[in-house]
């Protein structure tokens, strides 16, 4: 067991009940990354279904939580040989921080019968640049669990150069050795710095709800992800991520609405 593993861990207490211990080592400068929020209520969602992977999450990030102790609750909606569909929520102090619908079904390793191969070119990794290391006062912890190499352009914003156009693109893999599964992509989805950042917009900027697909399980290596935005207005922006693995087969897809960044 890795130690993402041990961080996303959902232990069974009693009928569709789970306790959960949230990790501080997944902070993005005081909140908890949403997408290692997702992975540990997809712990205990596939854990709860007959079926062995979460191809469809919808996830409404009603409140932080903190990190400690939490429950997740599933609450099984429909089951079959296919798919089965669950309600999940992550409660802590009794209070629901995220809601969530999820279905699982059982993939498998069978060719597409199409696949679209116009995925935007990358620099090899040779040529990608890596974040600074953030300050300890940052609360930054996310970034000493992941090995990240960005697409320099699309990092042009740290030195005041954004692109002006909502990107980000990078080479993504965890820190400690370990191969990606649903869950890694469940983190790797919500990894990128906001996309709104390369549009010149800086500042914490919380997901309100994100919606992503496991399209395939993915090869062992480095994921891409390719992110963009379609609409900057009214304190709101989009985000879609697309990631690829090492086979360059598309493996999960990602959409987000956010609030443009503040603070």
């Amino acid at each position: 067991m890795t130690k993402f593993d041990e961080a996303t861990q959902a232990i069974r207490i009693d009928e569709g009940v789970y306790d959960v211990c949230l990790d501080p080592g997944y902070s993005i400068g005081g909140p908890l990354n949403g997408g290692y929020l997702m992975a540990v209520l997809l712990r205990a969602a596939v854990d709860a279904s007959p079926h062995a992977h979460p191809v469809s999450t919808a996830v409404q990030f009603l409140r932080a939580p903190r990190p400690g102790p939490a429950k997740v609750v599933v609450e099984p909606l429909k089951a079959g040989g296919t798919a089965a569909f669950a309600r999940v929520r992550l409660v802590q102090d009794d209070v629901a921080q995220l809601e969530s619908l999820v279905t699982t079904a059982t993939l498998t390793d069978a060719e597409p019968i199409y696949a679209d191969k116009s995925v935007i070119g990358m620099p090899d990794i040779a040529e990608c640049s890596k974040l600074p290391d953030p300050k300890p006062e940052s609360g930054m912890t996310l970034n000493a669990q992941l090995e990240m190499r960005f697409d320099p352009p699309t990092i042009g914003w740290l030195h005041g150069r954004p692109t002006g156009r909502p990107e980000a693109r990078a080479y993504f893999r965890m820190a400690e050795p370990q191969d990606p599964d649903p869950f890694v992509l469940a983190l790797a989805v919500d990894a990128l710095p906001p996309v709104v950042f390369s549009a010149g917009q800086r500042g914490w900027a919380p997901t309100v709800d994100l919606t992503w697909h496991l399209r395939a399980l993915p090869a062992p290596g480095w994921l891409t992800l390719l992110g963009s935005g379609r609409l900057v207005a009214d304190g709101w922006f989009d985000e879609e991520v697309e990631v690829w693995d090492s086979a360059g087969r598309l493996v999960a897809q990602s959409r987000q609405l956010a609030r443009v960044g503040r603070g």
